[in-house]
């Protein structure tokens, strides 16, 4: 870490901006607010694996239509995926957002019920003994059924480079815990240490300010240099800090 702060004033100043943006205020224009409106379990799970996968773009648009999605499932996402059939899937065909669209959508659906009803639910298929061959476990199981090629690139493959931004915004949702009610923290396979911090071009730019990252491109590496420089802060919370990242970047043009 080379930067303008001394190490202690940079965790000084990340440890305020994550108390700053860690807040139940924050939920409400996050995609997070998605999740937070259910109350069981595999509720929290579907709902926020859905809406993690379209998370990109602007948010409004994101909540916008994850809610459009949860709306066919008559807002029991859990019930939706165990209990229903092709036909009912058949609603699913006309949802759009961006490059994801119904024929992507209509096997998330298919794929997830099969999660369900045959590998014990999402959380089972996170397993590995760190949260890279975690990810690949899961996109693994995830795709054992027949998919049309495309949908392939709607689950990150951290192997190929990718930065599994939303996937790690997901495994923070469900793994991180503390008393302020963002995250859900109702994962135990997890560590909140062993977390990686989800990465877009806001946090880069913001953590290449503050001497976080040094690599230039948002990619897997990138993430595990930042992450590695997070854990220096904060070895058993190091993803805590991508409150701080993204409201500096998001918020305050940092």
């Amino acid at each position: 870490m080379n930067n303008h702060f001394s190490n202690k004033n940079l965790k000084d100043f990340l440890e305020f901006k994550y108390r700053q943006y860690n807040r139940p205020e924050f939920i409400e224009c996050d995609p997070v607010s998605v999740p937070h409106q259910f109350k069981k379990k595999e509720d929290f799970e579907v709902a926020g694996f859905l809406t993690a996968t379209i998370a990109w773009g602007q948010r409004k648009t994101i909540i916008r239509n994850a809610l459009s999605m949860l709306e066919r499932m008559e807002f029991e996402p859990h019930d939706f995926i165990l209990n229903s059939t092709a036909p009912e899937k058949i609603k699913f065909t006309t949802f759009v957002h961006r490059t994801f669209n119904g024929i992507d959508c209509v096997y998330f659906l298919t794929s997830l019920q099969n999660i369900y009803q045959n590998h014990n639910g999402l959380e089972n298929c996170f397993k590995g003994n760190n949260v890279k061959k975690a990810i690949l476990n899961f996109r693994k199981v995830f795709f054992e059924l027949p998919h049309p090629a495309r949908t392939e690139k709607h689950v990150a493959n951290p192997t190929a480079g990718s930065s599994a931004k939303r996937i790690n915004m997901f495994l923070r949702w469900m793994v991180r815990k503390d008393k302020q009610g963002v995250d859900f923290g109702l994962w135990n396979q997890i560590r909140p240490s062993e977390l990686f911090c989800p990465l877009d071009v806001h946090s880069g730019r913001v953590a290449r300010k503050l001497g976080l990252l040094s690599r230039k491109q948002n990619d897997w590496k990138a993430v595990e240099e930042l992450t590695a420089n997070l854990r220096k802060l904060d070895a058993c919370d190091p993803v805590k800090y991508d409150y701080a990242l993204f409201g500096l970047g998001v918020f305050e043009g940092f």
